[in-house]
């Protein structure tokens, strides 16, 4: 059995490499989005990509499998000595595998790239026949549920208490590796892409008297709209409807309004968000906001100062005119900041052959100078304290401080990306969009909307099984909308 399962990794490896070369790896799993080089990294296109694409990518690469057989034991020749055996899913492109390898190797470590897919399922066989090669897994958030389900990664608990002693984890991050356990940390956070807000410099003269631009609410980010369009005499708030707005909605709106995402879908905190949306916000938004992408177009242009996009979608207009630009968190509402981190976790198999140097490569990947090389030349933003930020180019330098800010707030809630969904994650996404044009756009019912969607959400989980994820609470079976 154990020569089978060295066959079977042997293969897959086979098959990553091949896909490496190809040059058309997938990009980073998990939301679309979410400068990060990746898969948040621009976003979107990279999250959705992950759940629906890398089926595809895999049968691609078992067809030519036989074709890289020589190639994957070049490559094994040649990686650079090191016993410690790392899989990742981030950075498969081959010019990215180049920079992260050169930061590995100034630790004396190596990476094999790997698409969702296959590390699954090695890691599972593994688990299956009590033995395995691979030591430590980096992946998004949405790889670990299937292995906890199964018992397949080692509680992290103990490396966290080691790495905390000498450097501060955000702990937003270390609450979303429990996965709803009370004492089982299934992997330790790596790195993170998020949605920030931005605002040209002239728009702080109309913040509401008080207010605190890193400490904001949403009722304040409402009457700052108000203000600035009675100011100024033109709508300069911006959101990007035509782009990522169901992030806006599933991620900042709904858990900053009701404490979750799925189960207080349709219940009176979110008939409330819903009137505060359409009475109190949307009338100050610039109406260009339903052709809107990416905001940072508009703000550079002047036709937005204050907006909400991914941190992807903003930089460029920070890197072109840092000088004229803040960012800041999100606003909170009465449940919390809600917000949607991509998160970015490392775990150890329960099968790893060497748990002790596991360790090692994580307390290598989380300290504060490589976390800050991976920032400067991958994108990816730190998930620990002390990151030396004083070198980065200034719109990521900028965007650095907001993201700092907005994870690390007292009143910080992590609205994680849909989980579970398989390849109908573009339907969820649909139904909220659905919810806000009817009501704010179209002037539809609010409550009669919200229980006619609430009952489109019910049927998505029920159809697929998916469990709850945070901010709602763990469920046993499908996550059911109250």
């Amino acid at each position: 059995m154990q020569k089978l399962i060295k066959l079977f990794s042997l293969l897959v490896i086979m098959t990553l490499v091949l896909a490496a070369c190809g040059g058309a790896a997938t990009p980073p799993p998990q939301e679309e989005e979410e400068p990060a080089a990746q898969e948040e990294a621009v976003e979107e296109p990279a999250e959705e990509a992950e759940a629906e694409e890398p089926a595809a990518e895999e049968e691609e690469a078992v067809e030519e499998e036989p074709a890289a057989e020589e190639e994957a034991e070049e490559s094994a020749e040649a990686a650079p000595a090191g016993d410690v055996t790392f899989f990742s899913t981030q950075f498969t492109p081959v010019e990215e595998q180049e920079v992260f390898r050169a930061i590995l190797n100034e630790g004396g470590f190596d990476v094999t790239a790997t698409d969702e897919g296959p590390l699954l399922d090695v890691i599972l066989a593994a688990q299956e026949a009590g033995s395995g090669d691979i030591d430590v897994i980096g992946a998004l958030h949405g790889t670990f549920p299937p292995l906890a389900r199964e018992d397949a990664v080692m509680n992290m608990i103990d490396v966290a208490e080691d790495l905390l002693d000498t450097r501060e984890l955000t702990e937003a991050y270390l609450e979303t590796g429990l996965l709803g356990s009370d004492d089982y940390l299934y992997y330790v956070p790596w790195m993170q892409a998020t949605y920030i807000m931005a605002a040209h410099n002239d728009a702080l003269e109309y913040l509401p008297e008080g207010a605190d631009i890193n400490a904001l609410t949403w009722e304040e980010f409402s009457t700052w709209c108000q203000t600035l369009m009675e100011e100024t005499g033109e709508a300069r708030c911006g959101l990007p409807h035509a782009g990522l707005f169901h992030r806006f909605l599933e991620g900042y709106m709904w858990p900053s309004f009701t404490g979750g995402m799925v189960t207080q879908f349709k219940g009176e905190d979110a008939a409330s968000m819903m009137e505060w949306a359409r009475d109190d916000l949307w009338p100050y938004v610039n109406p260009n906001s339903i052709n809107y992408e990416f905001m940072q177009e508009p703000l550079l242009a002047g036709e937005v100062w204050v907006a909400f996009d991914h941190t992807a979608r903003l930089l460029d207009a920070l890197n072109a005119e840092p000088d004229n630009f803040v960012t800041f968190p999100a606003p909170a509402g009465a449940a919390g900041r809600g917000f949607m981190p991509v998160i970015v976790g490392l775990g150890i198999p329960n099968t790893a052959p060497d748990p002790e140097g596991s360790a090692e490569l994580i307390d290598y990947l989380t300290t504060p100078e490589v976390q800050a090389e991976v920032l400067e030349q991958l994108g990816f933003f730190p998930v620990v304290g002390g990151v030396d930020t004083s070198n980065l180019p200034e719109g990521i330098a900028l965007e650095a401080e907001a993201v700092e800010a907005q994870s690390s707030s007292s009143d910080a809630l992590p609205a994680l990306l849909p989980v579970g969904l398989g390849d109908r994650g573009g339907e969820i996404n649909q139904i909220y969009r659905n919810a806000f044009d009817r009501i704010v756009l179209d002037g539809e019912d609010i409550q009669t909307v919200l229980d006619e969607e609430g009952a489109n959400l019910q049927a998505l989980f029920d159809e697929t099984g998916a469990p709850c994820w945070a901010p709602d609470p763990a469920s046993e079976g499908p996550c059911q909308v109250e």
